[in-house]
């Protein structure tokens, strides 16, 4: 798995570094899930960002403008929706093989989380085009995603035209 002080390395240091697990465990109970810990650290590092240009991540906090738990309830309604479910692998939700929405990127893609199918599995991420049908699986945790997309390779978001001079995140408003 990769680790936070890789991905620091390429994007650089993180400045919100939150430390409360009060807004976690709240959205947590609210939506039956508990997420990864890799998924944790990185957003309790950098709180809500955009990253590259492009890739938004929000942290649960709820007096942040942006907050995680308000964009995974509101897509979870969208993806509810039976002309939208139809474009991804898996139903969304909480329970074992269903996907949860946990991040967006600015040219339409919806990045979700694979809930394991059991104790011992793995998360993995699900990345879908929101313009297509189409819908990546990549067999790896959310921070080794995002290792690779800071690293410019393909994992369906377009990082290689967003960061030419390397990876870099801004907080937002």
């Amino acid at each position: 798995m990769a680790t936070l002080s890789e991905i620091r390395t390429l994007l650089g240091e993180p400045r919100f570094n939150w430390s409360d697990p009060a807004p976690w465990i709240g959205l947590e109970q609210e939506l039956g899930i508990e997420f990864p810990a890799d998924f944790h650290e990185i957003v309790d590092a950098y709180g809500s960002v955009l990253i590259n240009n492009q890739l938004y991540l929000k942290h649960p906090a709820v007096h942040l403008l942006h907050d995680l738990g308000t964009m995974i309830k509101r897509d979870l309604e969208l993806w509810r929706e039976e002309d939208m479910a139809e474009f991804l692998p898996s139903p969304v939700g909480a329970k074992p093989g269903e996907l949860m929405p946990v991040a967006t990127a600015t040219t339409g893609e919806a990045v979700f989380l694979r809930v394991p199918d059991g104790p011992s599995s793995p998360w993995r991420v699900v990345v879908q085009e929101f313009d297509s049908p189409a819908w990546t699986l990549y067999e790896m945790t959310f921070s080794e995603w995002l290792l690779v997309h800071l690293k410019g390779r393909d994992v369906t978001l377009c990082s290689r035209d967003r960061a030419l001079d390397g990876p870099f995140w801004e907080f937002l408003p």
